[in-house]
């Protein structure tokens, strides 16, 4: 730890620790064999690059990486964790779903991550690298998640072609919830708002609409704009019957206590997984992007909250599987499985 050298002689123990001496710099040292390292996969599914763990645990990029990917290959399975894990009791029903696409090689285009968000526990039961977006990849996630025995009453979803009919598949009695914030970023573009000023009143009143609270009161209120716009500008007109015309999808969450009417939640989630992706600049294949993905959600799923607030608040300091689990006890023995403890010696690498 002094000199670099790697010629050392054997000088006996002392309070269990091996003691060695360096014929180089003179200079004596005690190493504890009994204790774990970390194991390489947390940092570096924390944002530790390979070539920074090489330098800090004196190994070859080349071990670092083979050591990560066995770790990573080693992992249980994320809908796995579910099923031994997790109280499904304990999940509030209300899932806020939402696809990340990442870059894989031998794919044209990027494909998605299609997972989803417990609200009330932060916990993400199911997570799904699928070749493409559409209803059979649905169909696909939803079939996942009725495997793992999870209550759904309700999805919130960004306007995805295919989630309808797929979740009706294999949760024939929940209900879909448009993303009010998506549904209005939508209207910004048909309406031209951020290049233009023209519809900036229609807008605004249409964005007051979607904070009714009843089908009484948003009747009354279309059937006032129709009157008003009629034979003025079709286009308000169409906009107008379209908003009554998916009200039980832009109102659903009035249904379901505690339901948020957007997918604000996972997108902080997106905007954090966007961070790693770019460190990681795509995978070489499908089975290694699912690895990798795979290790990230648990990683997610086992790594104490601290960044809660308002009617979160109270999270922290617990993970989400915790929150949501069968026995605290097993998920803490689990957590201590996956993520050892640090060496009081051990190199510290910067987060």
């Amino acid at each position: 730890p002094f000199c670099g050298n790697v010629e050392t002689q054997k000088r006996g123990s002392r309070t269990g620790e091996k003691r060695y001496f360096c014929p180089s710099c003179k200079k004596s040292f005690s190493v504890n064999h009994r204790q774990r390292r970390l194991p390489l996969w947390l940092p570096h599914i924390d944002g530790v690059p390979e070539r920074k763990l090489a330098n800090e645990y004196a190994l070859s990029e080349g071990i670092v990486h083979k050591t990560i990917v066995t770790e990573l290959d080693a992992l249980p399975e994320n809908s796995g964790l579910t099923l031994e894990y997790a109280n499904i009791t304990k999940y509030s029903g209300i899932l806020i779903l939402d696809g990340k696409y990442v870059k894989v090689r031998g794919y044209e285009r990027k494909i998605p991550l299609l997972w989803g968000l417990d609200y009330l526990s932060h916990d993400i039961p199911v997570m799904l690298l699928a070749p493409s977006e559409n209803e059979e990849a649905f169909s696909r996630y939803f079939r996942l998640l009725k495997e793992t025995g999870y209550r759904l009453k309700i999805v919130v979803v960004d306007d995805r072609a295919g989630i309808a009919t797929a979740l009706k598949r294999h949760f024939p009695h929940a209900l879909v919830q448009l993303c009010h914030v998506h549904y209005l970023e939508n209207l910004r573009g048909v309406l031209k708002i951020r290049t233009e000023g023209t519809h900036l009143e229609f807008f605004l009143k249409v964005r007051e609409l979607l904070k009714v609270r009843d089908f009484g009161t948003l009747k009354q209120k279309v059937s006032e704009l129709l009157l008003r716009y009629e034979h003025t500008n079709m286009l308000y007109t169409q906009i107008m019957l379209g908003v009554w015309g998916r009200r039980r999808e832009l109102f659903a969450y009035l249904l379901v206590p505690d339901c948020p009417n957007n997918t604000n939640l996972i997108e902080l989630y997106n905007s954090h997984l966007n961070g790693r992706l770019k460190t990681v600049k795509g995978f070489k294949s499908f089975h290694s992007a699912n690895r990798w993905l795979n290790g990230y959600v648990v990683r997610r799923r086992t790594k104490e909250l601290t960044d809660c607030e308002g009617r979160f608040k109270h999270l922290n300091g617990r993970c989400s599987l915790e929150i949501a689990a069968k026995d605290v006890v097993a998920v803490r023995k689990l957590k201590d499985k996956l993520g050892g403890k640090r060496e009081k010696n051990a190199p510290e690498i910067e987060r």
